[in-house]
Order: C-alpha cells, then structure tokens, then sequence
C-alpha cells in the first residue's frame, strides 16, 4: 500500500444496539461533539442507526454492539455483524456481562405472573438472555452502565493504529 491509499483509508465502523437501556449509545453521540471533526477524516461510520438513515452492514473493520442479546431475531442479527465485521468490541455492561438485562434470568415460575408471561409468549424472547459472548467472539470489551468513556476512546485509537490509519 502506497502513501496516498494509506492516507485516504478510513476506519469502517458499525454501531449496533440490542436489549438494553441504549446509555453508551448516547454516549456515543456524545462524544460526537468533541471529536467529530477529528473523526470524520479517520472512520467510515457504515452503519450507526443512531446518526443516518443509509446504512450498510458489509466490510466493518470494527462493529461496536452494545446490549444483550434476548430473542433468536437477535441472534441471527448479532451473528450477522460477526460475519462482517473483522473486530467485534462489547459495549457496557448488558454485552459485556448481560447485566442488568438478564436479571430475568434468575426468575422463578412463582415470580412470573400473568403479565409478564404474556410477554414473553407474544414477543421473540428467549428464555435466557446472554451476554454477547455467549452468541459470537468478543474481540475487545468496554464495560460500564454506560460505557466508560475513556476506555472507549482508549479502544476506538487501538484500533485506529491497528488499521494503520493514525
């Protein structure tokens, strides 16, 4: 690769959301207001649902998931973003430990009444919810309910380095 492809290349990155309160997502966008500017010359953001309507889930150097996973839809969803996605990094604390989600885990029969059944019948809910690691490979983790910022940037340079492109 010659100097003016490294120069021009970008970090192609997704962010994708599952069962969970959507905090680092917010962060996330946050953290837009400080380093956009610098960002935008570095990453390729193909898929963030949470910034643009056109999105595509192919070629992602980094995917960042956060949110447990809940329902066999999610699965397959998760599955997909492994399948095109080089690196997988787990974002707070319901991907990384599936907590506080998966409290629902340790539900007894006694604990679930009518409505609570209902929606697990009515809704694509597994009768566990897992962490992420439990459904694909976790290439990188960032804990925290929400995140922990500076861990997240921390990870967003390695992988900057990592791809060559600071």
């Amino acid at each position: 690769m010659d100097v003016a492809q490294t120069l021009n290349k970008k970090l192609a990155i997704g962010w994708f959301t599952f069962t969970c309160s959507e905090d680092s997502t917010i962060l996330f966008t946050e953290l837009l207001n400080k380093h956009f500017d610098e960002w935008k010359k570095l990453i390729d953001f193909k898929h963030v649902k949470s910034l643009k309507t056109k999105n595509e889930l192919k070629d992602l150097d980094v995917a960042f998931v956060e949110g447990a996973v809940s329902s066999k839809t999610q699965e397959e969803e998760v599955k997909k973003v492994r399948e095109n996605a080089k690196y997988v990094v787990a974002i707070g604390q319901c991907a990384c430990t599936g907590m506080p989600s998966a409290s629902r885990n340790a539900f007894e029969d006694t604990d679930i009444d009518d409505r609570i059944r209902w929606y697990l019948e009515h809704f694509d809910y597994n009768k566990k919810v897992q962490k992420l690691e439990d459904v694909i490979k976790v290439d990188d983790k960032v804990e925290g309910c929400p995140m922990n910022t500076t861990k997240f940037l921390s990870v967003m340079d390695k992988y900057l380095n990592l791809f060559n492109i600071i």
